[in-house]
């Protein structure tokens, strides 16, 4: 998945959401860091920790992203490492006591052989007794095959911004692609519209587990929040947390 001209709308979508922040935040002290972050987008989780004082490393593929990554970090006056990567096939040559990857990265992993190779290659940067976490979403999905506004409205100057999604969901491949209409209206009263494409692939709870268990990782726990609440049949969010391999 390209995300390079998803940046834009990506950063104006998710700048300001913070669920998961203090949950990294105390995974991030209790390593003691530092920390590498998969899929580290426009830098909203690891300009957070860098800010904290952990060293934090992100690894992302998009050019966009990262950029933009690199004017948050400037903004905040912090350091963080950005590398360009792909977690299926990444080597640092070193390992880490924390290794995350916020906000359904992993969601970007489309076949079994992606999620193998992503996994392994994930295992070999997690030092010995260290901690791998990661968060997904859990398939509630609202009505397929309609235009429809989710409150998503953005002004910046005298420009209003509304986005609409049109979402389908394939059930045997467990990936849902949602085609995002991005309307902008300017002071001219003129419509201008974008069109962005997103593919996830969704996971089970038991699925979850056993690509885990299945690459060496051990301790595994599901939460259903970033609280650390049960997982149950009305948990939006699935909250994974394991101990990378010995």
């Amino acid at each position: 998945m390209n995300y390079d001209d998803l940046a834009d709308l990506y950063d104006h979508q998710y700048d300001l959401y913070r669920d998961d922040l203090h949950h990294y935040a105390r995974l991030a002290d209790a390593s003691g860091g530092p920390v590498l972050e998969l899929g580290a987008g426009t830098g909203r989780v690891s300009v957070y920790l860098a800010r904290r004082g952990v060293n934090v490393t992100g690894l992302e593929p998009s050019d966009a992203m990262r950029r933009r990554a690199q004017e948050r970090a400037q903004r905040s006056r912090v350091d963080v490492t950005l590398v360009p990567g792909d977690m299926r096939d990444f080597d640092l040559g070193a390992r880490f006591p924390l290794v995350i990857a916020p906000f359904n990265a992993l969601m970007h992993l489309y076949s079994v052989q992606e999620q193998a190779d992503a996994l392994n290659a994930i295992a070999r940067h997690v030092q010995p007794g260290g901690t791998f976490a990661f968060d997904l979403y859990t398939p509630h999905f609202g009505p397929q095959g309609v235009v429809r506004h989710e409150g998503e409205t953005f002004t910046v100057g005298d420009a209003r911004t509304d986005v609409l999604v049109y979402q389908q969901v394939h059930e045997a491949q467990q990936h849902v692609t949602t085609q995002y209409f991005v309307d902008t209206t300017g002071a001219d009263g003129v419509v201008r519209r974008t069109h962005r494409t997103l593919t996830q692939r969704y996971y089970t709870r038991y699925e979850v587990e056993w690509m885990l268990r299945a690459t060496g990782f051990t301790q595994i726990r599901v939460a259903g929040s970033f609280e650390g609440g049960p997982f149950t049949n009305d948990s939006r969010v699935m909250v994974v947390t394991a101990k990378g391999p010995a």
